[in-house]
């Protein structure tokens, strides 16, 4: 949403021509103006200037206004996409104000200058070019309405056609957000302050609600009711209103009537079964980007193997929305076993695939008359290669039954194929307006224009030879002005003979020499003869361009009328293209087709992260540690220790990615996969602050941790990484206390619970489905060996300071932290058994039996009353009997007793350290 739109200026006292810009830019003054002129698109006064700084043009000035020089800059009208880009991509509006007729035109009618008008305003959702879209990313502009405190959205992507819309709770908008990542988002006022929409800011356009949208919607799609498209709640239809009243506002003149997108009709998603991600499991998961924006290190990157722009964007909404339907998912898994099984057909269809056009794409543009040459040709030759790939299939039947209805689809009835293939020419040009896009002997009347157009050389050569002999001078020639047409060029002492004496022969005659130049060293003539051949000519040249333009609004009508068919083609061969990909991802890679139930499973055998083995792949590093889990009945929980660096994370993202892949339809990198379906998907790993929206790290945890045990049921699979880390020790330790009861008890959903907090360790003889493991480290030589291995069992020790040393930190630092860790461990005492003691800290621990305390270390000084009682405790321990979670309880017990006799108040920075230090495992 642009907010730094440059004021408004008085029309008063200007040219018409800047009156016409005025107008424009009164009508989109939170935008960009490019203003046809001749060759050029120009921009004008601030519009000049900030176009100057974003796209680096030089600013000029042009005439006056008001006394004051007006600033211009301006790109080439052949250049436009490329500056387009740039400013669509920072989020900019651009109206394109186009000229409507030609100079003669406006002559004809004694106008002051040219009429021009808005064509489109050019929006980051509403970009149908192909220098302005990403090929494997769809462009979704989304629509959100209120109706009675119900939101509504509705996306579209105006490049294909897509049209979807969906009724949702308010607290699902950011989720829908993450998932769709639209390219404009459009919204009434009363949402324009959700945290989720001011986070993309950029992105956002307020947007008023449509009056009787079901009516707009109808006569959108020309019926009469939307009864035939489904069953849709009125925010779903108000949403879908919004969205199309934007599109005909964007796609048509001011004041006169749109140009009509071709988009299919809205199909309601709530009732869909996919499975529910939130925004931060997304982020966390990287699907489509990694967590610094990037798309080469995510989860998309790395399972991508299909060679169609169609075919990439489909696979992204697989894994963007996964499936929860086990007929549905089971079905992709069939297609990609077929592919996986026969090898020579899938390198056939992918021999095809490869280098296959964007029929979407083209179709979309040939709809909004924004068409180029090389659109028809996507058409012709993606209809060509998905007749070959049909043929292929109908050779390998039987089929599955999704491959068997993408083969039907992928030869329509009325296909305009081969009319194409007649029509168009080999070579085709980059614009229409450059002529020979028509094949010879297609079109008889445009090959007779096109003789006359192309046969002037010898026209001229002929007429040349002609005067040369009528006239008497034999070094005549003839060249073309661009003002006055052809002449015949001469030298200046024959030009002069002809002046004193032209031929009399020629009197009354076509070719009767007319003289219209002298110069320094020759003459120039003309004839009627010579002006009816430059006649003739230049109007074959328009006449053949016009009937080619005729011929070209030809095949786009045939296209159009058969553009419900080239749709279904072309989601077809997309589909084809993402299950082959998977088949040569399995093929290549050993993975395996999972198993889905509908029971709680959860048991994968040799199972390996992705992105990680990818990205290892890439660096020709190490081999990828393959890991088993087994999250199924009796095991639901696992509790996983062990130190930073070691795997943890990897783990726990390694098997919720295994669900997005198993249940988006394709096949996982895992030995053997048997996975319940799950309904739900929770991941919270990393550490990461809000600080647009005012909530610090711990605040961010504790909101993603409500929403999993708000959201979370018995089908859901949760991965949860250091859960009460962000604050101080016992409060931590207590809320990860908690929220394990809670998943294990109340949720209980299949979960990976890792933690530094090893006292927690102690519920396994009390929670029954709780199973602990840990991450394999080995010590060799002094240095630490991570194995990336899971094995069960609690970790041993801490290697905190190993980590910090492998870090960087200064040999010095760790030594003085060895050091302390030492003390504090020779000082402190542990807990007592935890699980037998709840609520955590009700009741001091009993002193073990009187032992002798070693006087060696003095205390300080004795003093008498309340002091006796700490003192004679403490003179009861034994410090070389103690372990170190023994020692800091009787640390907290003697401070309690301290409390109690004396009423201080509790010093809690004294402590500080040893909860800090002994607690964790880190």
């Amino acid at each position: 949403m642009q907010t730094d739109a440059p004021r408004p200026r008085s029309a008063e006292g200007a040219t018409p021509a800047m009156a016409q810009w005025f107008a424009a830019k009164a009508q989109h003054p939170d935008g960009f103006v490019f203003f046809r002129m001749g060759d050029f698109y120009e921009l004008f006064f601030e519009d000049a200037h900030r176009a100057a700084a974003i796209l680096g043009l030089a600013v000029a000035h042009r005439g006056e206004h008001r006394g004051e020089p007006i600033p211009m800059a301006g790109v080439p009208v052949h250049a436009l996409d490329g500056y387009l880009a740039r400013l669509i991509r920072q989020g900019h509006r651009v109206a394109i104000c186009e000229q409507r007729e030609t100079p003669e035109q406006a002559k004809a009618r004694r106008a002051p200058t040219i009429r021009r008008e808005i064509v489109r305003v050019v929006t980051p959702g509403t970009v149908t070019e192909e220098a302005l879209l990403e090929n494997g990313r769809p462009s979704w502009l989304l629509a959100l309405a209120l109706v009675e405190d119900e939101l509504g959205a509705a996306w579209t992507d105006l490049s294909t056609g897509a049209f979807a819309c969906e009724a949702l709770p308010r607290a699902e908008l950011p989720a829908l957000l993450a998932r769709l990542d639209p390219a404009e988002v459009l919204a009434p006022e009363a949402l324009l302050d959700h945290p989720a929409l001011r986070a993309m800011a950029e992105r956002l356009t307020p947007a008023e609600p449509a009056r009787d949208p079901a009516a707009r919607v109808a006569g959108f799609f020309g019926v009469a009711s939307l009864d035939g498209f489904g069953s849709f709640a009125p925010p779903e239809i108000a949403a879908c209103a919004v969205a199309l009243d934007y599109l005909r506002r964007t796609q048509g003149p001011e004041g006169g009537e749109a140009v009509a997108p071709r988009l299919r009709p809205p199909e309601a998603q709530g009732g869909r079964e996919t499975l529910r991600m939130d925004a931060a499991t997304r982020r966390s998961l990287e699907i489509l980007r990694s967590e610094r924006g990037d798309t080469r290190n995510c989860l998309f990157a790395a399972v991508d193997r299909t060679l169609t722009a169609a075919g990439c964007r489909e696979l992204a909404a697989r894994l963007a929305a996964p499936l929860t339907s086990l007929a549905a998912i089971s079905a992709r898994h069939d297609a990609v076993q077929f592919l996986l099984e026969a090898p020579p057909l899938r390198a056939t269809l992918r021999g095809c695939l490869k280098g296959a056009p964007d029929m979407a794409r083209a179709l979309a543009r040939l709809a909004l008359d924004r068409f180029a040459p090389r659109d028809l040709a996507a058409l012709r030759d993606g209809l060509a290669r998905a007749e070959t790939m049909e043929a292929a299939l109908a050779g390998a039947a039987p089929l599955p039954p999704l491959l068997e209805a993408a083969r039907i689809a992928l030869r329509p009835g009325g296909s305009p194929r081969a009319e194409l293939a007649r029509a168009l020419a080999a070579e085709l040009p980059a614009r229409l307006e450059d002529g020979n896009l028509v094949a010879p002997g297609y079109d008889g009347e445009l090959d007779a224009l096109k003789r006359l157009r192309d046969d002037a050389r010898g026209a001229i050569a002929a007429m040349q030879m002609q005067l040369a002999q009528d006239w008497g001078v034999a070094s005549l020639k003839i060249r073309h002005h661009q003002q006055f047409g052809f002449l015949a060029e001469m030298p200046a002492a024959a030009g002069e003979k002809l002046l004193r004496s032209p031929p009399a022969a020629l009197d009354g005659t076509p070719r009767a020499p007319v003289h219209r130049q002298t110069m320094a060293n020759a003459h120039r003539f003309t004839c009627a003869a010579l002006a009816e051949l430059d006649r003739r000519l230049a109007a074959a040249g328009e006449q053949a361009q016009k009937r080619e333009v005729a011929v070209a609004r030809h095949l786009r009508a045939l296209c159009l009328e058969a553009g419900g068919a080239i749709d279904t083609a072309a989601a077809a061969l997309a589909e084809i293209d993402v299950h082959a990909g998977s088949a040569e991802m399995a093929a290549g890679g050993a993975w395996c087709r999972p198993e889905l139930t509908e029971r709680a499973d959860f048991a994968i055998r040799q199972a390996r992260h992705p992105v990680v083995e990818a990205a290892l792949a890439r660096a020709r590093g190490p081999a990828f540690v393959p890991n088993d889990a087994d999250l199924s009945a009796g095991r639901r929980l696992c509790l996983l220790t062990g130190p930073n660096m070691a795997g943890k994370s990897t783990f726990l993202r390694q098997n919720a990615m295994l669900v997005v892949l198993a249940q988006s339809g394709l096949f996982v990198p895992a030995a053997e996969a048997r996975i319940g379906l799950v309904d739900r998907l929770f991941s919270r790993v990393g550490a990461a602050d809000d600080i647009a929206g005012g909530r610090s790290t711990f605040m961010v945890e504790m909101t993603e941790t409500a929403a999993i045990l708000n959201q979370a049921t018995a089908r859901s699979l949760v991965v949860l990484d250091e859960v009460g880390r962000g604050t101080a020790t016992w409060d931590g330790l207590a809320i990860a206390w908690a929220v394990l009861e809670a998943l294990h008890d109340r949720i209980r959903c299949r979960t990976v619970f890792a933690t530094h907090f090893h006292e927690l360790t102690a519920l396994s003889g009390k929670l029954p489905e709780l199973q602990v493991a840990h991450m394999q480290v080995r010590e060799h030589r002094g240095e630490v060996v991570f194995q990336h291995l899971v094995a069960p069992g609690a970790a041993e020790k801490s290697w905190g300071l190993h980590v910090a040393r492998l870090g960087g930190v200064p040999r010095a630092v760790v030594a003085r932290a060895g050091a302390v860790l030492a003390a504090l461990e020779a000082r402190a005492a542990g807990l007592e058994p935890l699980a037998e003691e709840l609520p955590l800290f009700s009741a001091a621990t009993p002193a073990p039996a009187p032992a002798a305390f070693p006087a060696a270390t003095p205390l300080g000084p004795q003093p008498d009353g309340a002091w006796h009682e700490v003192l004679d405790a403490l003179d009861a321990l034994d410090p070389d009997a103690l372990s170190p979670r023994e020692a800091l309880a009787e640390l907290y017990r003697l401070k309690m007793l301290h409390r109690r006799n004396d009423g201080a108040k509790s010093d809690h920075k004294a402590v500080a350290p040893a909860r800090g230090a002994i607690t964790s495992v880190e």
